[in-house]
């Protein structure tokens, strides 16, 4: 399992915490079922806007990366989110985004201009379902160029970028440059899992332009398609329709609920939902939240033992039909006993 990680630029929102809380969801159901899971969760910390917010603090850009990689991992502790058994690191995996793309040269699936290295990706926005100008529109939210004049094909993207005055480069055949953003989980996924994932997870907002890229990479230089066999694309959370975003500046922290509400409360409304669904954050929902919980906690309490029964039978139904985490909490909720306890230990509710 592939974990699409934070660029550390900020500390933990609520979009963020959504995409992990899942993530570890899914490998705990897993686990349930006795499935050996090996969790691979990146960090991108190499990335342009990583600089750009580090030198508004005036820090470098590691530096400012680990103070917010310790804010994170102290979030996600909270949230009992489990730590991966990998953590791969974009600056650790320089040398391997050079190997991807001279292989990709070599391949026939990418070109060189200058000291850029450019992947033919004219056929990726197809894949996803998007046209070249809806692609464009999608890539420019990232901060991504279609069209640019260097590349043979609008929808071609940058392996390896030429480097530029001021910012970190690293040594390649092509001169001094950085890792583009899609060849660096490209890399750290081959790197880490090997050449198929069975579940590749993220944010439903990666799965174009990042995801679609990070997969045809892969598949031009193994030739193993699939890449990822299975996929899940968590939701956006939302203020008042508004994608929550540091530019959009409606970020809600996760430190500033858990020190007012349970944590627990934060991750059950978090999950209180169909995983690919968009939703809206409602701040009076956490009372809410917290109100079920502790209904939640009173049906656990009621009834001995915690062998298998018709309700245990059908909260682990629900969590196989497609994570149905509500009717799993809804089932919990009314039978009580070791149904209720086997939902919040496989949901870490507890």
């Amino acid at each position: 399992m592939y974990v699409c990680g934070i660029t550390p630029y900020d500390t933990t929102h609520l979009g963020h915490a959504a995409t992990f809380v899942w993530a570890d969801v899914a490998a705990r159901v897993l686990r349930h079922l006795g499935v050996e899971v090996e969790v691979c969760r990146n960090v991108t910390d190499v990335d342009d806007v990583l600089d750009d917010a580090a030198a508004r603090t005036g820090s470098r850009p590691d530096s400012f990366a680990a103070v917010q990689q310790f804010r994170f991992d102290r979030d996600m502790a909270a949230l009992g989110v489990r730590r991966p058994a990998h953590e791969p690191r974009a600056h650790n995996h320089v040398a391997q985004v050079v190997t991807l793309a001279a292989a990709l040269l070599e391949a026939g699936a990418a070109y060189r201009r200058g000291g850029t290295v450019w992947f033919h990706g004219a056929d990726v926005p197809a894949r996803v379902g998007l046209d070249t100008d809806a692609a464009a529109s999608l890539a420019a939210e990232f901060g991504q160029e279609f069209g640019h004049p260097d590349a043979e094909h609008p929808a071609d993207v940058p392996i390896w970028r030429e480097g530029r005055p001021g910012e970190a480069a690293w040594p390649s055949p092509w001169g001094e440059g950085r890792p583009g953003w899609h060849a660096e989980c490209a890399a750290m996924a081959l790197t880490t899992l090997g050449a198929a994932l069975d579940l590749h997870t993220g944010g439903a907002d990666l799965r174009f332009p990042h995801h679609a890229y990070e997969a045809a990479m892969a598949e031009a230089l193994t030739g193993v398609r699939p890449f990822a066999r299975a996929w899940l694309h968590v939701g956006t959370v939302r203020v008042a329709g508004a994608k929550m975003a540091k530019s959009t500046g409606n970020l809600v922290l996760v430190s500033d609920v858990v020190a007012k509400h349970p944590a627990a409360a934060l991750r059950l409304l978090l999950l209180d939902r169909p995983w690919s669904q968009d939703w809206d954050y409602d701040p009076g929902a956490l009372d809410a939240a917290t109100a079920r919980l502790d209904r939640l906690y009173t049906a656990a309490a009621r009834g001995a033992g915690d062998g298998r029964s018709a309700a245990t039978d059908a909260v682990t139904s629900a969590l196989l039909d497609d994570l149905d985490v509500p009717t799993a909490l809804a089932v919990a909720e009314e039978a009580g006993g070791p149904a209720a306890r086997l939902t919040l230990s496989t949901l870490a509710l507890t």
